[in-house]
């Protein structure tokens, strides 16, 4: 099928083929027509399908069709994005689709101007690009009203429940005219997300592609078991003996991110970290670099990386693994974009067993394990047991019962003698603050 197919605006084709787009991928396919019927749409495809574009272009063509100028501090489709990041990369999207049509965008999110942001509002704008707690605090300033809304967008649902915004979401949606055309997208459904979606769109019609299993298509998939306090030697040793173009290593916390980008940078490699508690300027400054292979390593958090949409990343490496399968095929969707090839490497240490049998079960295939290094562990490979972090509930449970078992009471008259001589050093004993003689 060509794009000329789905029946959009002429000047809408222009621009994507100037873009590069050759035919459209099966969720735009799917998707597109549907959008232009008026119903409202849950929408679920993994990373690098051309999930924007499947909203984007059917939500510019009907604004085209019914352009009507855009009233004063008020918007005609609205779209909702969970990070800063995500939110630029959807307005550059934006303006390329619609680069040949007189249609207006404004982007507004958290760390920049109210004052410039105000200003831009006051003459009414056709697509607003927004995240939602910038959104309702220009709203609360009455810098913003909903009342036109036509088309409104929930972008990356998953990661708006993941990062609390529901509640948000949940109040945005009474301020929008009830006749609005609603559109929920995500790369993962969880249920959650699904019941939030139920709970604003009317009657949606549900449209998807690629299963979350086939995500592995043009991926070669690896697999490292080391000992969890060998795995920082191990990052080191793959990235000096690795044939990279860009790597993206994933951390399941910001604390483990920074502690692995200070020790890859004090090995003298090109590395850098991004979290949710860096800096807009410093976060846009790090993509760049990546972007630009300025420092083509770069390790981060999940959420941090919703934000990075670049061609050419050769290698993912999980260093921490996810703890659901639906999360490790969306990190490793982050390569082999656009039909190209990939690589994706996975650390596992004991407490990570679990994880990935999870993994493996929801792909279907093994994971071809790699020995030929110096911190390999056979008995990790070998092992099939349960083991779990240790903070996991059952574990303060256990501790708990231990200390209740060997927690010393106190009769009448022995305050002066916590223990006798068998007992052992006094230095071990427990105060008993339930007997206490006055």
């Amino acid at each position: 099928m060509q794009f000329s197919e789905l029946h959009l605006e002429e000047s809408i084709l222009r621009a994507v083929s100037e873009i590069g787009f050759k035919q459209p991928t099966p969720i735009q396919i799917q998707a597109i027509p549907a959008i232009q019927t008026g119903r409202d749409i849950i929408g679920c495809a993994r990373t690098g399908t051309g999930k924007t574009a499947a909203f984007a272009l059917p939500l510019i063509h009907k604004l085209i069709e019914s352009w009507t100028a855009p009233r004063e501090i008020r918007c005609r489709a609205l779209i909702l994005s969970p990070t800063r990041e995500l939110a630029i990369q959807l307005y550059k999207n934006i303006q390329a689709f619609a680069v040949h049509t007189k249609l207006s965008f404004l982007l507004v999110h958290g760390g920049a101007s109210y004052e410039n942001q105000i200003l831009a509002l006051r003459e009414g704008v056709d697509i607003l690009v927004a995240t939602p707690g910038r959104l309702l605090d220009l709203y609360d300033r009455k810098a913003l009203r909903l009342d036109q809304v036509e088309v409104f967008v929930v972008d990356e649902a998953d990661r708006m429940l993941d990062m609390g915004f529901a509640p948000d979401i949940r109040k945005i949606a009474p301020l929008l005219p009830s006749t609005r055309q609603a559109l929920f997208f995500s790369a993962t459904m969880p249920k959650e997300a699904l019941q939030l979606a139920t709970s604003i769109l009317h009657k949606p019609m549900k449209v998807s592609s690629d299963p979350l299993s086939a995500a592995a298509e043009n991926i070669t998939k690896t697999l490292y078991y080391v000992e969890k306090n060998n795995k920082f030697a191990l990052l080191e040793w793959i990235l000096k003996h690795l044939d990279y173009t860009r790597v993206l290593v994933f951390c399941r916390t910001r604390r483990g991110a920074d502690r692995l980008t200070e020790h890859m940078q004090k090995a003298g490699l090109p590395v850098n970290g991004l979290h949710g508690e860096k800096a807009q300027h410093k976060r846009v400054e790090i993509l760049e670099c990546f972007r630009l292979g300025e420092t083509p390593i770069l390790i981060a958090t999940d959420l941090a990386a919703r934000g990075i949409d670049i061609e050419n990343i050769s290698h993912i490496i999980n260093f921490d693994l996810p703890g659901d399968a639906e999360t490790y095929v969306h990190r490793i969707g982050r390569t082999a974009r656009a039909g190209a090839f990939g690589n994706a490497l996975s650390f596992c240490d004991p407490t990570e067993k679990n994880y990935l049998r999870e993994i493996l079960l929801h792909l279907g295939e093994e994971m071809e394990v790699i020995e030929d290094h110096p911190f390999h562990s056979e008995q990790i490979k070998n092992y099939s047991g349960s083991s779990k972090p240790k903070h996991t509930p059952d574990k303060k449970k256990h501790v708990s019962k231990i200390r209740e078992q060997t927690t010393w009471r106190l009769s009448p008259g022995q305050s002066s003698k916590l223990h006798s001589e068998s007992d052992g050093p006094k230095k071990n004993a427990r105060r008993n603050p339930k007997k206490k003689q006055h």
